[in-house]
């Protein structure tokens, strides 16, 4: 690495990416098997020597190496004096591993409610409907001071919903009680795929994501994604989720000379898949603008056909390996993949394309005033640290060491909308068993009263219709008395762009 810049490789010149212009975002695409993690990992560490911190989800466990020293081996250094790279060392970087299921790192947890209900809805994969009724929830949550921070707390509200359905509609519209079984449904699918994991507190707070070292390098958070990544859904919701947050919560800083923090989205298909127009719309507008926030995100994944026009517009700094080109839809792929860069005279991007080596690479950046480069053929500088996974005890040992250790490895279990709902219904269930009682008291001072004089018995019918009324009055006011037996917010609750809690 030179001052200012991240060292990619070697085309007939070195190939260098700006960290000034590393906020504008970028794609690393190729088929399996070209060097897609290999160039992630040489990416995230000259971020990290930069004093650029990292985050990065680590779907096949290869990543996790970068926190060892790697090993002087023939092939690494045959690369590196082949492309020019005289000052090539080996050297371990700083890493916080993080892990939904907190097995192999630190547990990562957000709440229901900062989750917000339109990501909820497209990690449960609500229907229209279904989404509807999550926002009434959402909404009388809010108003009502109901804190929504796990997933129990998200089942008594949908119960609670439920129940009150026929006295929201004036206010709220329809609350079908069978869209609300079906969205219960849905969530009991959430909590099988490991959801209640990710789900509660403490939660992630994202200034945890942005440490450096005291030599001032920037720490390297590994997301294990292996077996997250059985859960689709899960993983790339979770990852539009912290996009969002990242957004939401760090200020606008313009253009700074280097990224507060590059964010990479592996499997970058996942993300789009089958995602409702409106939601790739917000995607579109989160990215566009939080480049302005110091946060550079880079995609992974096997074509630039993955990811919306809209967005690859946005992604100035690309890295291309190999494609495959035996059928029609790969070859329309491989079209497709040359077409997003400024061509080079010397060849035919098209056909490089498909003749690309292991570790070798087409590469565009952005220049200094912000236009990207003409494409060049790169050979990829070789890591420095360690190529594959590190062994258990190793991440272990990781962990122990980790700055924000103790921080998140423990769960916490608040007071919150389960269990305000819960003492609501018991005392609900006190009032019914009351009113019952003082209905049955009323009968028997009917009976009784009919043995009595005809004067006895006129006070007693005044008597028994002024305790009929009251009864009646109790039974009639116990539905109405679930809003005012909570404590509401003393403020209003605001929202972002994805629907996520804003804590400001």
């Amino acid at each position: 690495m030179t001052d200012g810049t991240v060292f990619l490789g070697t085309s007939e010149k070195r190939e260098e990416l700006f960290l000034k212009l590393a906020n504008r975002h970028g794609l690393i695409t190729g088929a399996t098997g070209t060097g897609k993690t290999v160039t992630l990992q040489i990416l995230a560490e000259g971020f990290s020597a930069a004093g650029v911190p990292v985050f990065a989800a680590d779907v096949k466990g290869d990543l996790s190496g970068i926190s060892r020293e790697g090993e002087p081996k023939d092939f690494l250094l045959k690369r590196a004096k082949k492309i020019g790279f005289d000052d090539y060392n080996f050297e371990a970087f700083p890493t916080i591993f993080w892990d939904l299921f907190g097995k192999q790192g630190h547990p990562i947890r957000t709440t229901i409610t900062e989750m917000g209900p339109l990501l909820i809805s497209r990690l449960m994969g609500l229907t229209d409907a279904q989404e509807g009724a999550l926002n009434i929830a959402f909404r009388i949550a809010d108003e009502e001071g109901l804190l929504l921070l796990d997933l129990k707390d998200l089942r008594a509200m949908l119960s609670e919903l439920a129940n009150r359905g026929s006295k929201l509609t004036t206010d709220y519209g329809n609350v079908n009680s069978r869209t609300i079984g079906a969205i219960q449904r849905r969530l009991i699918v959430l909590e099988e795929q490991g959801g209640e994991n990710f789900f509660g507190e403490p939660a992630l707070d994202i200034k945890d994501l942005m440490r450096t070292t005291r030599d001032g390098r920037g720490f390297i958070n590994i997301l294990a994604a292996d077996e997250l990544m059985q859960s689709p859904q899960l993983y790339a919701t979770f990852l539009l989720w912290l996009m969002s947050e990242l957004f939401e919560e760090m200020p606008e800083v313009g253009n700074p000379d280097k990224p507060k923090l590059v964010f990479f989205f592996d499997e970058a298909h996942l993300l789009f898949n089958e995602a409702p127009k409106s939601l790739l719309t917000k995607v579109e507008q989160v990215v566009r603008l939080i480049r302005s926030k110091g946060v550079g995100v880079y995609f992974v994944t096997q074509n630039p056909l993955d990811v919306p026009d809209t967005v690859l517009a946005q992604l100035g700094n690309r890295v291309q390996h190999a494609l495959r080109a035996f059928t029609p839809r790969d070859q329309k792929a491989v079209k497709a993949a040359a077409t997003t860069f400024r061509q080079n005279p010397k060849f035919d991007t098209e056909e490089v394309i498909t003749q690309l080596g292991v570790g070798e690479a087409l590469v565009s950046t952005l220049d200094l005033k912000g236009v990207p480069s003409m494409v060049e053929r790169t050979l990829i500088r070789p890591p420095s640290s360690q190529m594959g996974p590190v062994m258990p005890a190793e991440r272990t040992q990781s962990v122990k060491n980790s700055p924000v250790y103790g921080m998140y490895d423990e769960g916490v279990d608040r007071d919150s909308a389960y269990e305000k709902l819960r003492v609501k219904a018991e005392k609900i269930a006190e009032q019914q068993a009351a009113a019952a009682e003082a209905k049955e008291k009323a009968k028997a001072d009917k009976a009784a009263a009919k043995k009595t004089s005809s004067r006895s018995k006129g006070r007693s019918r005044r008597t028994d219709s002024a305790t009929d009324r009251f009864v009646k009055n109790i039974a009639s006011t116990v539905g109405r008395q679930v809003g005012n037996m909570l404590v509401r917010n003393s403020g209003s609750i605001v929202r972002g762009i994805l629907g996520s809690l804003l804590k400001r």
